[in-house]
Parts: C-alpha cells; sequence; structure tokens
C-alpha cells in the first residue's frame, strides 16, 4: 500500500509519548524516528487517514512541541 510521508519536528522527549498515541489507534499511521537528536520524525500515513493523524496531532500541540518541516527527497 502506497502511504503518505509527512515529517515533523518534535521535543525529542516527547517522541516514546508520541510513538504511543499512534500505536494506540492501530492502523492510522506508522511513526520513524529520523534524527533523534533533532526530534525529525517521519509518518506513514495510509490513504483516508489524513484528517484523523492531522485532528491528534493538532491536539497534541497544545502540550508538546509539534512542527512540520520539510525533507528533501
Amino acid at each position: 500500500m502506497k502511504t503518505i510521508k509527512k515529517y515533523y519536528r518534535v521535543d525529542r522527549r516527547e517522541i516514546s509519548f508520541l510513538r504511543f498515541i499512534f500505536e494506540s489507534y492501530d492502523g492510522i499511521t506508522m511513526l520513524s524516528t529520523i534524527d533523534p537528536d533533532l526530534g525529525i520524525v517521519e509518518f506513514h500515513i495510509p490513504p483516508g487517514c489524513e484528517s484523523d493523524v492531522e485532528m491528534i496531532l493538532n491536539d497534541l500541540q497544545k502540550n508538546i512541541i509539534i512542527e512540520p518541516v520539510r525533507r528533501g527527497g
């Protein structure tokens, strides 16, 4: 299945928490840590789940730093 890749910078101390939250939503996204020192994470989002992921991220942004970043390929 083709997924949509999105990259974010988060407080690196919150990466495990973020992974835990998204794992509780089985199948909504897969989270990979790209650069643990900078807090760069990559989301692999299945088509149709983008709005759900965005809704969760928007809610989490109230308590932790989550900023979209661009990645060159």
